[in-house]
């Protein structure tokens, strides 16, 4: 039983350690971002998208739709905030929505573009509900 209890408790702190880590990593994009460092940027969020964390998704979408450290690529944009949205990330189901509605990396679908402006607005999110 003790081994069972130890096993738990070491992967709650590896857990809690790598969180941590992860959140410094989010933390040092986002400030290499504001000092328009976007390729140091880009590298700490990419890490981050890709272990799954919504917002360094969105991060990503914005960047690749503003060609910002990166080629800009409407495509990679979609990904990107493809993968925030399905995490109900509601900026990240906007700006999906908006790329659907102006046919930007995606084929014009407006009935896509109102599922994730609904989805957004439902959230909330003001500029979707306008």
């Amino acid at each position: 039983m003790n081994i069972i209890i130890k096993f738990f408790v070491s992967g709650f702190v590896l857990f809690s350690i790598s969180s941590i880590f992860a959140y410094a990593d989010f933390s040092d994009g986002m400030a290499a971002y504001q000092r328009k460092d976007y390729t140091t940027a880009y590298k700490e969020f990419l890490f981050e998208a890709e272990q799954g964390l919504a917002q360094a998704q969105y991060n990503l979408g914005v960047m690749y739709g503003d060609g910002q450290g990166v080629a800009q690529d409407d495509k990679q944009a979609v990904q990107w905030f493809r993968k925030a949205a399905e995490q109900e990330l509601a900026r990240a189901q906007y700006n999906l929505g908006i790329m659907y509605a102006n046919g930007q990396g995606v084929v014009q679908d407006y009935k896509q573009a109102v599922y994730w402006y609904k989805k957004a607005a439902e959230q909330g999110y003001a500029d979707a509900q306008y």
